[in-house]
């Protein structure tokens, strides 16, 4: 008999170690990069931090999947406002849990 659980989670497989400079060029040269530059830089320096004091790049991981998710989303969203939709009723980003630490 195994002393692991059946239903043990698998953990995310980390990212590429050059995903972290791929994803800012692509960053660099998006049209929204003059506001997403600063904001990956400032996630990326704060995550870096929090790996320091854990000895752990989970958090820079983290970074880096929650900006790949955005910039493989933002076409999407890009045709969603372009297309006229109303987004009134929207959720604001920071009113949801787990999205930032």
């Amino acid at each position: 008999m195994s002393a692991q659980p059946d239903h043990a989670p698998v953990p995310p497989t980390p990212p590429a170690p050059a995903a972290a400079a791929q994803l800012l060029a692509q960053l660099r040269e998006s049209s929204r990069a003059s506001t997403w530059v600063p904001a990956f830089e400032h996630d990326w320096a704060r995550a870096l931090e929090d790996s320091r004091h854990s000895y752990s790049l989970s958090p820079l991981h983290h970074v880096v999947r929650t900006w790949q998710a955005r910039l493989a989303a933002a076409p999407a969203l890009e045709a969603f406002l372009v297309g006229g939709c109303d987004d009134s009723d929207g959720v604001d980003l920071a009113d949801v849990p787990g999205t930032r630490p």
